[in-house]
Formats: structure tokens, sequence, C-alpha cells
């Protein structure tokens, strides 16, 4: 037997008979650990669900997940929000907190009497100016398929001004997001919820006090269609609007949860979920500050284009955009990653990595949703959702569902990983925060 497959025996006889804290991938000589966030141990565990990952101004990292005593989504019954604070890069964190109880309670069986139910499907951002974060989630006792307009399920926010230690109550603003879609051609929406893991603050635009937020909406239309939207806030979540109008969704159909990003030149990028890889999307703005532009055509990518493959499976995952220099010629770029299950099924999740060396690259949908350079798989195990933020030392927080002790109670283990750029790309590019942004900027 050749070395290499007594290596492999035996990480899956340690993985079998110690069910440790941190559970190891032996990769390249080198025992890389993650560290369990939020653990369902047996399946007779109450069960963890839904990452969200933020990094506050000081650097800390802050990450929050659905606590699922009902052990199923929002509308199925009494869901908490958990919390851990890591003030070292990820090496240590503080213990588990409740951020917000659920009750369980239904009300005279009406949904928008039910509020307190639950909270679920957490979404988070730290300002980078400031010690507040603000938290969106649903909450509340009424499924995302069941809903009506008359009966929505709701929405939710909550502010700390303490860098995650304390948390505001709740307050809902559900119609900040139906009520603009009323007279649109989608309209009424009958449920919508604003997609888990990472609120995205720009980097470049500033309006008044704060950095602009961006978030993305999935909505399930007048015709059942399920469409996706992004929404941004010039006041850190305390108002919404949606970006480039109602008249149309950048995701008109076929998308599922989306998640947000900035690309080098300031542009939206949208990716949304759907079977057998990713569906992309960018606005361009024509004025910034006014948030005024228009969509593009919604792009696929998948296997067929050389894009993000996710075989058997449509699962949330994260897409984060950094600056690089690639180390065979020096050349300053960005990366572009996408994370997701490679498959087959919900397993194997993974990180997907494209250069975006011109402007080229990030111009239309379609060439960013083609030819993906690599990917690097984060584990062997059942796993789905993800999200991932760089952190203050320029590596990458990389938080995810995985089944790592074998259970089936209607959850995951929240798992961590360090990750460095080098390790994603196989040594092939090393963060750079020099990039020169003016090279990649090309006029509308």
């Amino acid at each position: 037997m050749k070395f290499s497959s007594v290596i492999t025996l035996a990480v899956m006889l340690l993985e079998f008979f110690m069910p440790v804290t941190a559970s190891e991938l032996y990769k390249d000589g080198v025992w890389k650990k993650s560290v369990d966030l939020f653990r369902t141990s047996t399946s007779e565990d109450i069960p963890y669900r839904i990452p969200a990952i933020a990094v506050t101004a000081e650097g800390n990292l802050v990450a929050v997940a659905d606590y699922r005593f009902c052990r199923a989504d929002i509308g199925f019954g009494h869901i908490d929000l958990h919390c851990r604070i890591s003030n070292d890069n990820g090496k240590h964190w503080g213990d588990v907190f409740t951020i917000v109880e659920g009750d369980g309670k239904k009300i005279d069986n009406n949904p928008n009497l039910s509020l307190t139910a639950g909270y679920g499907d957490p979404c988070l951002v730290a300002d980078r100016e400031s010690n507040r974060l603000l938290l969106v989630c649903v909450c509340g006792y009424q499924t995302y398929f069941a809903a009506t307009r008359e009966y929505p399920n709701q929405v939710a926010r909550l502010y700390s001004e303490d860098g995650g230690l304390t948390w505001s109550k709740p307050q809902v603003i559900t119609e900040q997001f139906y009520a603009p879609l009323d007279a649109s051609p989608v309209g009424p929406i009958q449920s919508m919820f604003i997609g888990s893991g990472r609120i995205h603050q720009s980097r470049y635009t500033k309006v008044g006090d704060y950095y602009r937020l961006y978030a993305c909406m999935l909505a399930r239309d007048k015709d059942n269609n399920f469409c996706n939207f992004v929404v941004y806030s010039d006041d850190f979540g305390m108002q919404w609007n949606i970006l480039g109008g109602t008249d149309a969704a950048p995701i008109p159909s076929g998308g599922d949860e989306p998640k947000t990003e900035e690309l080098p030149d300031g542009s939206i990028l949208l990716s949304s979920r759907c079977g057998g890889g990713r569906l992309y999307n960018i606005f361009k703005f024509s004025d910034t500050a006014s948030a005024e532009g228009e969509w593009g055509k919604a792009a696929f990518s998948g296997e067929k284009n050389g894009g993000v493959a996710a075989l058997d499976n449509s699962c949330n995952g994260e897409v984060l955009v950094l600056p690089v220099t690639r180390n065979e010629d020096g050349k300053d770029m960005y990366i572009l990653f996408q994370s997701l299950p490679f498959g087959s099924g919900r397993r194997n999740v993974g990180i997907y990595y494209k250069e975006l060396s011109t402007a080229t690259d990030f111009d239309t949908p379609e060439n960013i949703a083609q030819e993906w350079d690599g990917r690097y798989q984060v584990t062997q195990k059942a796993s789905a959702y993800s999200t991932m933020i760089q952190q203050k030392d320029g590596s990458i927080a990389f938080v995810y569902e995985e089944d790592t002790y074998c259970t089936n109670g209607g959850g995951y283990t929240i798992a961590y990983k360090n990750l460095t750029i080098e390790e994603i790309t196989a040594g092939k590019y090393s963060f750079n925060e020099k990039v020169n942004r003016k090279k990649f900027l090309k006029k509308l």
C-alpha cells in the first residue's frame, strides 16, 4: 500500500473514532483544523443551521447561527439566534450566547400576530468605522412557501452598538421590502427574505455618515416564480431601497437564495443559488451617489461553460472579491471567490476562484459566469450553506455547515476554518491591498 493511501486510511479512522472539537483534514503534509463554532453532536441535540459572519472595525470576528428547537425553517416554530465572538483572528472563540430568543407561539392561527415565534436566516454586517453591527433576519410563524401578501413572512432587524456583545430588541421592518413592489410588474410579491450570511458594505461609496450597504432579496412573485432583487441602504439599515427600481427583477426567474458583492469598478454583482451552479448579474452605475444605473442580462455559470459547477445540488453560498498579486509574473489584479457544495448532492463544500485581471473579465454577467480558474475543497463531509469574509490579518474566515458528527436531526455543526488566498489557489495568488483600482475602471 502506498504511503499516501495509509495516510488517507488513518485520517478516515481518526475521524470515525475521535469526535473532537476540531475536525481535521490532512493536506500537503499539514493538519488543517476547522473549529466547531456551533456544534450539533447527536441527532437528539437541538440542531444548528444557517451561518453568518462579520468582522468589526476592531478586527473581531462575530459569528451567528440559527438554533432550531423546531428542527426546521422559520415558520415552523421556535428558533433562537446564537452568537460567538473571536478577538484574535479566529484562534480562540468566546462562549456561545443568545442574541434573541423565540417563543414558538402561534396566535389565533394568524401569522401576522406571531412575530416572536422564531428568528432565523441571519445576515450580518459590521460598520467599518464604528462598533455598530446590523443583523437582519426572518421572524414569526409563517413559512416562505405558505406566505401571502396578506400574511407575509416577516423581516426584523437588530443592532449592536458594542461590537456584538449586546443587541437591541428586534424591530419589524417587513413593509420596507414588500410595499415598493406592490405595484410592480411582479407584484404584489407573496413572500420574501434577505439572503443569509454576509451583508456587503461598500468599500467605495459613502453617502452621509455611512458607507452604503447592499443585500439581496429572494421573492416569490404573483405568479409564484422565484426572483431576485438587490436592496441598498445609505443609513446603515434604517431605510432600504431597491437597486435599479421595481420594473424588472435582475434575476426574473430560476434563482433562489442570493448574495451580493462589489466589483473593482464599483459595479454590484448579484450571485444567485440555482441547480447545477449559479446565476450572475451585474448592476452598472450611471450615477453612484443616487444609485442610478441598470442591470445586465442574467447569465448561468456551470459545468458546460467552465463555471462554478454544483453536482446534483442547489445550495446557498458566498461571493467575495479581493485584490491580489499573481505570483507567477507579479501582475496585480483582483480575484473572485464563490463557495458552494461541489457535490454530489450537499457534500464537499469548497471555493471556486476566478482571476479578474482586466476590466473585460467582469464587464458582463456572461464574462463573470464562464471560464473560472480553479477550486479548493474545504471538506469531504456532507455540507451545505457557507459564508466568508476577509479578516483583518488578510486571511479569510470561512464558516460553513458540516455534518461533522454524522447526525440526522435537521441541522449541522457550524464550522469555522481560517484560510489564506495562497491555500485556496495553490500558491498562485497572494493578497495585495495596494492594487491600483483605477486601472480597472471602465466608462459605461
